[in-house]
């Protein structure tokens, strides 16, 4: 029997990743709107068509945008959310910022921690970046707590860094290097 390629950039036990989609924003805008009361008031992913359109767009077009959708293997490729990584920097800086949120029914289940793993892997491997950082509100307890069992490092605190909401919000810095992965760091 031949050899099919998986459609997946990368995959685990449980989950794939795989690049966004214009196809996606039915399926994509559907969870978040499922996920409104898990989201607030840290994220607020696109719930319209054109709002999608005009994400998609960003992560698909931009260079320094890389968009994953997280997808639950067992489910048929079920979207279980994302995660994106912004602000990618090349040259002698290697970096990107990581932005991520699971949708209401594969919260919890430790998808997104297989899905965050993989997308370390990926940066650091076929992207050749040196450096993910993570901007997380003081209060979201389940966002930190997925940084620091990934192996991000706590670096500092921000007063007021992001517009979120109507309003600046302080944020907790959290990074991770190659060489941490590695044990080299």
């Amino acid at each position: 029997m031949p050899h099919t390629a998986s459609r997946y950039l990368a995959e685990g036990r449980r989950v794939g990743l795989r690049h966004f989609t214009y196809d996606d924003a039915a399926e994509f805008t559907a969870r978040a709107r499922e996920s409104k009361d898990l989201h607030h008031p840290w994220l607020f992913p696109p719930d319209t068509p054109a709002a999608y359109a005009a994400y998609a767009q960003r992560l698909i077009e931009d260079p320094a945008k890389a968009g994953f959708l997280v997808c639950e293997k067992e489910a048929d490729g079920a979207l279980a959310g994302f995660v994106n990584i912004n602000n990618i920097v090349e040259g002698g800086f290697l970096c990107g910022a990581l932005g991520y949120g699971a949708f209401a029914h594969a919260a919890g289940r430790g998808l997104m921690r297989e899905a965050l793993d993989l997308v370390v892997r990926y940066a650091f491997g076929p992207m050749r970046l040196h450096r993910l950082e993570i901007n997380v509100q003081p209060g979201n307890a389940a966002s930190i707590a997925l940084a620091r069992t990934c192996g991000f490092r706590k670096e500092g605190f921000s007063p007021k860094m992001l517009y979120i909401d109507g309003a600046w919000r302080d944020h907790e810095r959290w990074a991770l290097t190659s060489e941490m992965l590695t044990g080299d760091g």
